[in-house]
């Protein structure tokens, strides 16, 4: 066979079907590369619905609050979330078990924050003490992953924000 012979197979010869190693290796390296992005967003999305999440607890709990002390006047606010959760099918509503808030909520765990309630200003009558102010502090699990900021209210009901994730919540939610 001469050299004018392979060249004429050469140029008769049909491309193999499908893709190359490189145009392959190409391709998952640009789906890797997108993956990674979507994975680094997708932490920024959760953390700001963990946010939402909280602010929307907080309002919750505070209604929760203000309906507890119009059910035991003689107490005043709840100085525990147990004592606003509790469940329906264990009978009527107390005031250790008041029944206002769901179970989730009142566990003090929800999406990423961690509830407590403060109590402050008692006034003690008798032998029943009556709490007329309390602070709800809504704070991240793991500041910087499941959430930045923390959130306070309290009777008033406005909700304000600590932007480094502590208690000193000083700056008005808008």
């Amino acid at each position: 066979m001469n050299c004018n012979q392979m060249d004429a197979r050469r140029k008769n010869r049909v491309p193999a079907n499908g893709f190359t190693l490189m145009e392959l290796l190409i391709v998952m390296a640009v789906i890797a590369i997108l993956t990674l992005m979507a994975i680094a967003s997708i932490g920024v999305y959760t953390k700001h619905a963990n946010g939402l999440s909280a602010v929307n607890s907080l309002q919750k709990i505070n209604q929760a609050e203000i309906m507890y002390s119009g059910n035991y006047p003689a107490l005043g606010y709840a100085c525990s979330l147990t004592a606003l959760g509790g469940d329906p099918h264990s009978g009527p509503p107390t005031a250790t078990s008041s029944q206002l808030l769901p179970s989730d909520l009142s566990s003090g765990l929800k999406q990423g924050y961690a509830f407590t309630i403060t109590c402050g200003d008692e006034v003690t009558s008798g032998s029943t003490t009556r709490h007329n102010s309390f602070t709800v502090v809504a704070k991240p699990q793991t500041v910087g992953k499941t959430g930045d900021r923390s959130y306070c209210t309290d009777e008033t009901g406005q909700i304000k924000f600590d932007p480094a994730g502590g208690t000193e919540c000083a700056q008005i939610l808008q």
